[in-house]
């Protein structure tokens, strides 16, 4: 089974090369132009890995991250943040500390976003969403307590 990649941009050209990149390397795609549709998508579409930019013209991609991760439908799903610039450091360790797995930042090569995708597929298909991890490691120190 193709894993489904919903890729989430305003811009159409980078929407159009990443289109393409993804369909001939075997994934399946979907996209929404923004934050809203990019929520609805993922929560209808149930893809397996969300490309989010960050400038987005209605929500900004750190409350969409905190949307879909809050989301019992959404949680699991990895996200990898798009930008075009970071303001500060702090704005990396926002999104990594709000749910994202990965950053790319634009311009970027194909062939590193194809491999960034891959890494994050094959982390959650080994160890699981994070949370998960985190919350049953939690679970195993707490039974260590009592």
């Amino acid at each position: 089974m193709k894993e489904k990649i919903l890729f989430v941009d305003d811009d159409p050209d980078i929407v159009r090369l990443v289109k393409e990149t993804l369909l001939d390397e075997g994934f399946d795609f979907v996209s929404a132009e923004d934050g809203e549709g990019g929520i609805k998508e993922a929560q209808t579409s149930h893809p397996d890995l969300i490309i989010l930019d960050m400038q987005l013209p209605d929500i900004d991609g750190f409350e969409i991250c905190r949307r879909l991760k809050a989301d019992e439908g959404c949680k699991h799903i990895p996200i990898i943040m798009l930008t075009g610039k970071f303001k500060e450091t702090s704005d990396k360790v926002e999104g990594l500390v709000g749910g994202a797995d990965d950053y790319v930042l634009k311009p970027f090569e194909t062939h590193e976003l194809l491999a960034r995708i891959r890494a994050v597929l094959r982390e959650y298909k080994h160890f699981g969403p994070k949370h998960l991890v985190k919350d049953h490691l939690d679970e195993l120190r707490r039974k260590k307590k009592d």
